[in-house]
Parts: structure tokens; sequence; C-alpha cells
């Protein structure tokens, strides 16, 4: 039998729920995963089967598309020194040994992707709302994951679950590029006979962009400064390039403190000097501080190594990360980098024409917080909302309110805000994408507050991506290991361990020209650290101004 039963609570707040044109309005938040126990298991087969139940505030589904959890088991056999990613049994919607409480079958349904390394668990039927779901089951095939029954089934032999709120981006067409004329820091992607045309993605084939700018796909330099490809340069954007046209999962969130806590406190000992973001190692980000830093508030005592990390804010987007931090999380939950075309595909969503320096949110005007609007003035719980309605991140605001109020936490600090806080600005709004800063199909914080590290199409070594999921597995020191990840090490032992062939979206809280907060904006599309370094006050490849944001693929 099993000897411990754990489970995280996934901190997260409110989001705007969708409809197709953003008619109506939800929230969800506070998500929990709770209350994880062994059902039953069958030796002869190799599983174990559990319970467990999940609660969320106004989890949705709308003629579009619809919000999900993404569920993994991690387990441990050696009392908590090492975790490994536990394998499901059976794929598809809702395979033998999965189910949904009865009161709740017709409603809800769990999807176990075909490389069965977790679940979503998804409403079926249009509705919106509250959910209390009790006795949840899946099914682990500990055989798959090579124990036998007796370590499985062991009293040193640890489980627990964890789940983050997606959003399930359909298959369709969409614009790549908004027709700005600002060639540096609106758009790149050009068509047709004038440089100011957006590519048309339409499917998933390869694309040849051509020498001319009047040729069908025209590529353009963003001027930042960053080693890509030149304009009107001939390459081949390959097949297997998640282009945004075909159906993914995303974050809903940027990835949080908690979230991050969670998973460095998974890794061994050895791995954990290489994740550790409060270090002085500023290549990876590295705040150099056990304390408050820019509103980050990880600590974790690097001399006892077996210690947990902890954090002050679990619901405020992680910063000082780096991109082997960011590839190492999505291996270790199964997710999977994005492309700066899936970015995109997020944030605009529908096939019209967009509009020339539009936000995520589609209209052309944003707003900033002041100060002092943190609500309330005390310490911030995760719950904390804004005293005036705003929809970005922006400016390098200075926080005199909540954790930055004088004699406060950090007074002060400039810093990203808890994840969701926008979507409480929304009230009797009659544009409450807008109010909330919500891309088109619900994910939030596209724009502002962390920069958004994506796959650049602007140099090989990001087209060499081919978009496939994290495996759960590390290497001994906590490095990704999908070949096709960028940033993957000329020695494939090494994991990934650089950055080149990513570059950033959407602009961070310090961003100081607001064009760069565009959805189009390729301004840092191809700048990554290794190539160009941290030579900005304002440049995102520092560790302060950028997160993570992941997804998965929907099959």
């Amino acid at each position: 039998m099993m000897g411990v039963n754990s489970v995280r609570d996934c901190f997260v707040a409110a989001l705007l729920a969708m409809t197709s044109m953003f008619a109506s309005t939800a929230w969800a938040s506070n998500l929990q995963l709770s209350g994880l126990d062994e059902v039953s298991a069958n030796t002869a087969g190799g599983t174990m089967t559990f319970s467990f139940n999940l609660s969320q505030d106004n989890s949705w589904r709308n003629q579009t598309n619809y919000d999900a959890v993404w569920v993994f088991m991690k387990y441990s056999t050696d009392g908590g020194a090492t975790w490994k990613h536990a394998s499901m049994a059976g794929s598809g919607i809702n395979p033998a040994g999965f189910s949904i409480p009865a009161q709740f079958a017709s409603q809800f349904e769990v999807f176990v992707p075909s490389d069965q390394k977790g679940f979503f668990v998804q409403r079926s039927a249009q509705a919106s709302g509250n959910i209390a779901l009790t006795g949840i089951q899946f099914t682990w095939n500990y055989a798959l994951d090579g124990l036998s029954a007796a370590v499985a089934q062991s009293g040193n032999t640890l489980t627990t679950i964890y789940g983050i709120e997606m959003v399930y981006i359909p298959q369709g067409a969409f614009y790549a590029g908004d027709g700005s004329s600002n060639s540096s820091t609106e758009y790149a992607f050009t068509q047709g006979s004038a440089v100011t045309e957006p590519w048309y993605i339409q499917n998933e084939n390869a694309i040849q962009t051509t020498g001319a700018a009047s040729g069908t796909y025209y590529y353009q330099n963003t001027g930042a400064k960053g080693d890509e490809f030149a304009s009107g340069s001939s390459f081949l954007i390959p097949a297997s390039f998640p282009k945004g046209y075909g159906a993914f999962y995303l974050m809903k969130y940027e990835l949080t403190e908690g979230e991050w806590v969670a998973f460095f406190n998974t890794l061994p000992v050895a791995a954990r000097p290489y994740r550790d973001i409060t270090s002085a190692n500023t290549r990876t980000g590295g705040k150099n501080s056990e304390g408050v830093v820019n509103r980050n508030t990880i600590s974790w005592n690097a001399a006892i190594p077996s210690s947990p990390a902890t954090t002050l804010r679990p619901a405020r987007p992680v910063s000082y990360i780096s991109w082997p931090d960011l590839a190492a999380y999505a291996e270790w939950a199964a997710l999977r980098p994005i492309t700066e075309l899936e970015y995109e595909k997020a944030a605009r969503g529908k096939d019209d024409p967009p509009t020339p320096g539009e936000f995520v949110w589609g209209t052309t005007s944003y707003t900033a917080p002041g100060a002092g609007d943190i609500v309330p003035n005390g310490d911030e719980n995760g719950a904390e909302t804004l005293k005036d309605t705003a929809n970005i991140n922006s400016n390098s605001v200075a926080w005199t309110s909540g954790d930055g109020r004088s004699g406060g936490i950090a007074a002060g600090q400039m810093g990203p805000l808890r994840v969701g806080i926008f979507a409480a600005s929304v009230g009797t709004s009659t544009n409450p994408r807008a109010s909330a800063g919500a891309g088109y199909y619900g994910n939030m914080e596209l724009s502002g507050n962390l920069a958004e590290p994506v796959v650049t199409v602007g140099r090989p070594e990001g087209l060499n991506f081919q978009g496939t999921d994290g495996t759960g597995v590390l290497t001994t020191y906590g490095f990704a290991t999908n070949a096709d990840w960028p940033g993957m090490d000329s020695n494939t032992a090494n994991g990934v361990d650089g950055t080149v062939g990513i570059g950033y979206r959407g602009g961070d809280f310090q961003s100081p020209n607001s064009s760069v907060y565009a959805t189009s904006s390729r301004f840092y599309a191809a700048k990554d650290p290794d190539s160009q370094g941290c030579m900005e006050r304002y440049d995102p490849s520092c560790g302060v101004f950028y997160g993570g944001r992941l997804g998965r693929n929907a099959t």
C-alpha cells in the first residue's frame, strides 16, 4: 500500500471565461486538488487506480473553446529522495480506469494524450460555473514505468499529483503580423505586394520564404539586436515546426512562484544548484538574494541542499528564471515550449484581418495601474485587486501599496503582479476582453508583467523545433532532454543548457517602448541571451524581466 499520498494546491486567481465573441464573462480561480487515495490495484495488469478531488471556480466551455486542468503524477520509490514521472494506463477520452463522478459524467470528461504522461479534466458540454468533483479516478501503469507490484505498493513508495490550468486553442487559420508600417517593432511577417501585409497561416504545411517583398511569404528582420535572418532571406519553416494552425493547449497564466517551488522541491539534491534562481549566476537569471527582489519572494538555503524552497506569494509569476530553467520545468511537467506563431494565434485567435498595432485584447490602447492601486494596502495574499481599471502591468511602476507599501515587503519595488489580477477590472465593461487584458481564447497576461519566451522563426536553431512534449525525464543535474528544443547542448547528455533559438514576445513590466506590448511585435523575437547577453537595462534577456508560459499538444 502507499506510504504517503500528497497533493499540491495550484494557486491561481481570476480568469475571464470566454465566449467566441467575448459576449459574457465568468471567473475561474482557486484550483485545488486534494484527497489523493488508492482505490484498487491490479497486480496482473501492473496498474493501480487512484481517486482525487478537484475544485475550481467557474470552469467553462463555449462553442469555440474551453479551459482544462492538466493533471500529472510523480512517484518516489526511495521515500522522497528522487521523484519520477508516472505513466497513465490507456489514452483517449475516458479510457478504462479513468472516470468522472457519476453525477457529472455527462458534463465533464477525462482526456489522456497518446503519450500517457498525464490527463486533462475538462468540460464536455457548454456551461460555466464553480465545480467540485469528488472522486475523479485515474489509473497508473506502474509496469510501463518498469516497477514491480512489490515496489509500486511498498510503504516506501510515495505519490503526489499536480494540476495546471490550461486553455484549449482550437485548430484554425489566423494572421501572423498586423500590417503595421513600423518594421522594427510591430511586425516581421509579410505577404503579398507590400511588406505591411501579414502572413495568413491556414495549415501546418511547410512555409518557404522568398527574397522579394512581393513573394508569398516574405521575412523581415525585426531591427533589434539579434542574430536572425536578414530581411528578404529565403529559408524553409518545416512542416514539423508548430505554426499555430493546429490545436494545442496553453497555460492560462504565466508560471507562478508556487508552481516553480513545487517543481524545485522534487529535484534531487545534485540538480538543485543548477535550478537555483536565488543565486548570483546572472547567465541563468539569478537574483542573488534569499530576500524579496523585484517582488520575487522565492528563498532556498543552498547550505542545506535537501531543504525545501519556499515562496511568500505562490500566485505571483516567477521571475529570474532562465530558458534552461523553463525548459526543465516543461520537461518535468510533460509540457513543451510554444513558438512565436502559436503565441500570436493564442492572442489574436480568429482569422479576421488584424488591426495595425493592436494589443492581445484586440484594441490599440492600454491602461496601466498606478503605483498605489493594489488593494488591500496590506500584505498581498493572492486575492488582491486593483482599485482602478487596468489591463496591463507596464511602465516601470514601483508599487507603494500591497507588498510595495512603505514599510511593507521590499517597499516600492517594481515587478510582476499576481496572475489574473486584471480580470477583476471587468465589472460591467462593454468590452470585457479588453478590460481583463485577455487574449482571444482566454489566456491572461500575454502582454506586460513578464516577457513570454518563445521559439523563434528567425534562426535555424529555432526552426529545428518539432513541438515534442516533455517526457518527465530530466538529466542528473536537472536539464531538459528533448533534442529538438532550442538550447540543446552539442552533447545531448548535457541537455538544454543554452538559449540560441528562442526569443521573447509581449514585453514586460519595465519595457520602455509601448509598441513591444503589441501582439505582433517581434522586437525581441530572435534575441537570446547566449548570442547577445544582458546588455541593456530594459533587455528582457535579463532574468528579472521574463517568466514562462508553456503548451502541450492536443493529441
